[in-house]
């Protein structure tokens, strides 16, 4: 290995910073040759660097000698270089690109230089060496975590394998993510804060982040796959006084400041016969329900398995509740999370079924920031009668470490946050702006959702800074609950606010139990504040439709007693992922250079000896038996040559086959998603979505 300062005793003993003791620091490793045969972590490298000197701030314009003019075009020069980097790293052949060697040279040989020369600009070689090659490692970085209708042919593998180290570590890079983190850029500000990434970003060792990429969409290749329906369900319908319950002996009595916990148990259990009608409602005006959300501690853990097999016969994709938890055992406390999930047929607008289906994909947010009540709060909500306003109130919740769930469903990248989550200046909140999702889903137990109160403002926040849609959704029961002092309630139970438009409150009408709310997707920008041009290869989410749904007299027939129990699903949601990953990289393979899709496969099989090198351990067995399934597909649509087709692939794909198993049927479902959505990527073909 060639390195510099790679002796860890030599960086005990400095007189001031250099770049080797700053990396080394950050991330354990020294600054060595190696680094660059995977971009993400000469990324992280020079987003260190840049990010501990200020040195982002010399690409700011109008800055003197930036870009540097000895490129015709730097913009174009660090696009170019971005590609043929990524085409390198796929294989490994031939020469890296003459831009990333030279400016590489360059940091090499100053790594024992002090970090002062980059922070005051006295160094200004090296200034312009890690600016530009941090622009061309996270040009390297496109499509590695979100797939792009930009791919080529000349990075597939690179992308797959980088997808699936994403899946399984929680970050890109090659650096362990007890030190720190790359993670994928979703959107970039529209205004305020300058970006200087557009595909990936740097994060801390503090917090836990999963990425999972869940192939579901609505069926074809054209605008009309691009929408979704949600399902507001703000319940409980009532909350009454009694819902909120002190824990006994939880009260300390001190002299100034007397604290207790309590816990929300409401006493109305979910009314799946009432949903049943509401869900019959709700298809009768937009014809299918994609996602079903309900607000924080809407139901109890041991309603989900019944709740998903109502859900699954209304042919609903997905599920968002808020879920509350019984404590588990004597001296532990229990639960406050949104529970995420998605229905195996993993194909929105799929129809309804009176079969009972495989177990759902789950998925976890946790809650990281108890609720507080103080007496302002217990007078505006009533509660005085069972909770004494001269004691501060804490939710009797356990608080885990924090983590975020980021989840990738055909063009959207969602997160979901529990009540105060949102307003926390913390390490979520930074892994939010840095990241930028296309869209927050946040479940409250507030007060109506108002475009004065808290959960507006920060959702503004979001919307500006960096560009994400956010949606609040709280209880009918407690907005109902929520009368200060000289104000009548109202009934406006979630929010919506997207960087395009105002803040939109949503109300419930009187006789409505739900509200469908229809959203649409198109083109983003993003945006980079070093001097590179403007691309449009993100993806905005915008709100289009709000219908009011009042149940059905009828329902579906569907009865409750008929709900399976939990059982484990085809693969858990990691290797789902992983799958994902490499039927994305097929998609991209056949769509620009078919005759490497053999190649590509090979990859994606056991015994590779990419994993071996990036420390990660072999496919289970049962994604292994998946991989080879999917590798199979491929091969038996191929020409007389042996070269698959796109085509012929999605037309085996989009046939019903009734004697599949069903792994192999979610492994053509799988193949399908990717292969139309790759289609549908195609920019002869993107063009705003709106609701049929």
């Amino acid at each position: 290995m060639s390195s510099v300062g790679a002796d860890p005793s030599g960086y005990a003993q400095v007189d001031e910073p250099t770049l080797a003791y700053v990396w080394h620091s950050v991330s354990g490793e020294p600054i060595a040759d190696e680094l660059l045969d995977w971009p993400p972590d000469v990324f992280a490298l020079t987003n260190v660097i840049l990010g501990r000197s200020e040195a982002f701030r010399f690409a700011l314009p109008p800055n003197v000698g930036w870009p540097p003019p000895r490129y015709g075009s730097w913009s174009a020069a660090v696009v170019d270089a971005g590609r043929q980097w990524s085409a390198w790293a796929d294989g490994r052949r031939g020469a890296i690109p003459d831009l990333v060697q030279q400016e590489w040279n360059v940091c090499k040989k100053a790594a024992s230089s002090p970090l002062d020369g980059v922070a005051t600009g006295s160094d200004w070689r090296l200034c312009e060496a890690l600016l530009t090659l941090h622009a061309v490692a996270d040009e390297a970085c496109a499509g590695l975590g979100v797939a792009l209708d930009t791919a080529d042919g000349d990075a597939c593998a690179y992308r797959a394998c980088g997808r699936e180290l994403l899946a399984r570590t929680g970050t890109l890079a090659r650096v362990s993510p007890r030190f720190m983190r790359v993670l994928p850029k979703v959107c970039t500000p529209p205004t305020g804060r300058a970006a200087f990434s557009r595909y990936a970003c740097v994060q801390g060792p503090g917090l836990e982040a999963r990425w999972h990429k869940i192939p579901a969409r609505h069926s074809g290749v054209d605008i009309t796959s691009e929408y979704a329906t949600l399902l507001l369900l703000p319940w409980p319908m009532q909350v009454l006084a009694s819902d909120f319950r002190p824990v006994d002996g939880s009260v300390q009595r001190l002299e100034k400041d007397p604290f207790g916990f309590f816990e929300f148990a409401p006493a109305e259990r979910l009314d799946l016969d009432l949903l049943d009608r509401v869900l019959v409602a709700a298809r009768q005006e937009v014809n299918n329900v994609d996602v079903v959300l309900l607000p924080e501690a809407a139901i109890d853990e041991t309603e989900i398995d019944a709740l998903e097999s109502l859900l699954h016969t209304h042919g609903a994709i997905s599920l968002v509740a808020g879920t509350r938890q019984h404590s588990p055992q004597p001296g532990r406390l229990p639960g406050n999370w949104i529970h995420m999930s998605f229905n195996p047929r993993l194909e929105k607008g799929a129809g309804t079924s009176q079969a009972a289906g495989p177990p759902w994909f789950h998925m976890r947010q946790h809650k990281h920031h108890r609720w507080s009540f103080d007496r302002s709060q217990i007078m505006q909500y009533h509660l005085g009668g069972v909770l004494h306003p001269d004691v501060q109130w804490w939710e009797a919740i356990e608080v885990p470490r924090l983590g975020v769930e980021f989840i990738e469903v055909a063009e959207l990248t969602l997160v979901s946050l529990v009540c105060e989550d949102l307003a926390q200046n913390d390490d979520v909140a930074a892994v939010m702006r840095s990241v930028g999702p296309t869209v927050v889903l946040t479940a409250l137990l507030d007060g109506p959702q108002l475009s004065s109160r808290w959960a507006a403002r920060y959702a503004s926040v979001l919307a500006d800074d960096p560009g994400s849609a956010v949606l609040t959704l709280t209880s009918i029961g407690m907005a109902q609950r929520s009368r200060p002092h000289g104000h009548d309630a109202t009934p406006v139970i979630a929010l919506w606010k997207d960087p395009r438009g105002a803040v939109r409150e949503i109300a419930l009408e009187g006789g409505a139990q739900a509200v469908v709310l229809s959203v649409a997707m198109s083109r983003a920008t993003r945006r980079s504040a070093d001097g590179r041009w403007p691309v449009d290869n993100g993806t905005a989410c915008y709100d289009v439709a709000i219908h009011q749904v009042h149940a059905a007299s009828s329902g579906s027939g569907f009865q409750p007693s008929a709900a399976v129990p939990s059982a484990a699903p085809l693969l858990n949601v990691e290797d789902l992922t992983v799958l994902t990953a490499w039927a994305e990289g097929v998609a991209e393979v056949l769509a620009h250079s078919p005759a490497k899709a053999v190649a590509l496969l090979a990859e994606a099989l056991p015994a590779a000896r990419w994993r071996g090198s990036f420390g990660l351990a072999e496919p289970s067995a049962q994604l292994r038996q998946a991989i080879e399934m999917m590798r199979q597909q491929v091969l038996e649509n191929a020409d007389q040559d042996g070269v698959p087709s796109f085509d012929a692939l999605l037309s085996a794909c989009q046939q019903a086959k009734p004697d599949d198993n069903q792994l192999d049927g979610l492994v053509r479902q799988v193949l399908r998603a990717m292969l139309e959505e790759r289609r549908t990527r195609q920019p002869s073909t993107r063009r705003p979505a709106v609701p049929g």
